[in-house]
């Protein structure tokens, strides 16, 4: 089992910054990519940014010069960079990382995080 452990969310005014990350418990997971997803209240869960194995990334229009996805591969962990932050960014965040258990490499696995609250408002 994967454990995907996020943190970073809170309540941030309009213009503001938040750095979200999310730790990978298991070394012998290896990942093909690691991405954000986003889901507010009444609304479908939808991708943010992404971020492959190999550091190719790409971001939903909507955070496009505002959000940065970087992993630090050290430390098992994926950040995404909030700034200039608006009230429409408020949601529940979730890590998902997709890769293979090294006993187990013909399998194709995908884990979530249990989520984090950003909220931003004046």
């Amino acid at each position: 089992q994967v454990d995907l452990v996020e943190s970073g969310g809170g309540l941030v005014q309009p213009g503001g910054s938040l750095r979200l990350s999310c730790a990978n418990s298991e070394r012998r997971f290896s990942i093909n990519r690691m991405s954000w997803y986003r889901q507010a209240p009444g609304k479908e869960r939808d991708l943010v940014a992404r971020i492959s194995r190999g550091g190719d990334t790409n971001l939903a229009d909507s955070v496009k010069g505002r959000f940065t996805i970087s992993g630090d591969n050290a430390k098992n962990t994926v950040y995404l960079q909030m700034n200039n932050l608006k009230p429409e960014d408020t949601a529940v965040y979730y890590c998902n990382a997709q890769g293979t258990l090294a006993w187990d490499l013909a399998r194709l696995r995908e884990y979530w995080g249990q989520g984090t609250q950003v909220t931003v408002s004046s």
